[in-house]
């Protein structure tokens, strides 16, 4: 191994161990308490390390909105894999996607709730953030009816899911009832479909 690829192995392992970090911390304390100081303390490298990994806060904040939509994406084509028919898969996309907000919620911010610099809805954007729309528009691409637009079609799906999570953990609309909002909202999305 040559001493390039040996520093090369060794950054790629430190941001890792950085975005984990921040991550984890996150889900413990929630993203205020993610500072450069208190990632440095965490991971046992000084301040300027960090920032020869990433810019400021924000950047990590991204890497790790990235990281978890390559969760997400697994997560939604396992389900949607598993479903037996049109209805079921967009139900199974619903309950994982939904699901997924409220046993996250930190990385479910940095993802979808927080200003990230990160492209979305265009050919640049990251791999992971493509692959997970890529499985709710695989489940909503069936409903599409004749002339309409798929794309519009799955992401008007997405802001209805998006918006019952963040509602119901905002407690602005009660927990109680989420189960029957999905399915309401699953049966106006899959009208006439088997």
């Amino acid at each position: 191994m040559t001493i390039q690829t040996r520093r090369e192995r060794e950054r790629a392992e430190r941001e890792r161990l950085i975005v984990s970090a921040a991550r984890e911390l996150a889900e413990t304390e929630g993203w205020d308490a993610v500072t450069t100081r208190r990632l440095a303390a965490e991971i046992e490298y000084s301040q300027p390390v960090l920032y020869s990994h990433f810019k400021d806060k924000g950047a990590i904040m991204a890497a790790v909105a990235v990281e978890g939509c390559a969760v997400l994406a697994v997560e939604l084509r396992t389900a949607r894999t598993a479903a037996k028919g049109t209805r079921e898969a967009l139900t199974a996309i619903g309950e994982t996607y939904t699901s997924f907000g409220r046993r996250r919620p930190a990385l479910y911010d940095a993802m979808f709730t927080h200003i990230v610099d990160l492209p979305f809805a265009t050919p640049e954007a990251p791999a992971p953030l493509q692959a997970a729309f890529a499985e709710i528009s695989r489940a909503v691409e069936p409903i599409a009816a004749q002339g309409e637009d798929p794309g519009l079609l799955t992401e008007t799906y997405w802001a209805g899911l998006h918006g019952l999570v963040t509602l119901m953990r905002s407690g602005r609309l009660p927990e109680r009832a989420h189960e029957q909002r999905l399915a309401l909202l699953i049966a106006h999305f899959a009208a006439g479909v088997s």
